[in-house]
């Protein structure tokens, strides 16, 4: 995996990227959705998010967030919960409080996801000093089923938010792992 090597090519910059997709997910509409080379584009993220009016704008770069949403957890990335929830039949995974509690992972089927992301997710990216703008007109211009926020009237938005909301439920429903 390129983006986690030494010599990253992703530049520690703000911007855009954009996940294709190799094998869908499970339920997943392509429907619509820009295709390239066999692989389906399903989500766009940028980093970092937009700044607050007042107070310190994020840290995060394009480097930094790649790497996380590929082999870090679902607590700090939507995509990995997304990409989770509706895998974890496939993979055998559930997603669980952990710590103190008001975090949720994928405890040890975190590896077991990164993994399948590993071997089924393409990223792409460009710099752009205002990515939030980007990002905007990508979600009102594309079919994007797995962008939730201000993706509302996505056909797949719902039945998305149902599953997370599900998983989320069952997993406040079982004991607090370490």
């Amino acid at each position: 995996m390129e983006v986690l090597q030494k010599d990253c090519p992703v530049p520690s910059s703000l911007g855009v990227y954009a996940w294709f997709f190799k094998e869908i997910p499970p339920g997943v509409p392509i429907d619509g959705c820009i295709q390239f080379n066999d692989k389906h584009l399903l989500y766009v993220g940028i980093s970092p998010k937009k700044p607050p009016r007042m107070g310190k704008p994020s840290s995060q770069n394009l480097r930094k967030r790649i790497r996380y949403h590929y082999s870090g957890n679902a607590g700090g990335s939507t995509l990995r919960l997304t990409m989770g929830c509706l895998l974890s039949e496939k993979l055998g995974i559930e997603l669980r409080r952990v710590g103190s509690g008001k975090r949720m992972t994928f405890h040890e089927g975190e590896e077991k996801l990164s993994n399948w992301m590993s071997g089924n997710t393409f990223v792409s990216w460009v710099v752009n000093e205002e990515p939030w703008r980007v990002e905007d007109q990508a979600i009102r211009q594309l079919s994007l089923p797995l962008n939730l926020r201000d993706n509302e009237s996505h056909p797949f938005h719902r039945r998305l938010t149902s599953i997370r909301r599900a998983s989320k439920r069952k997993a406040r429903a079982k004991s607090i792992l370490p």
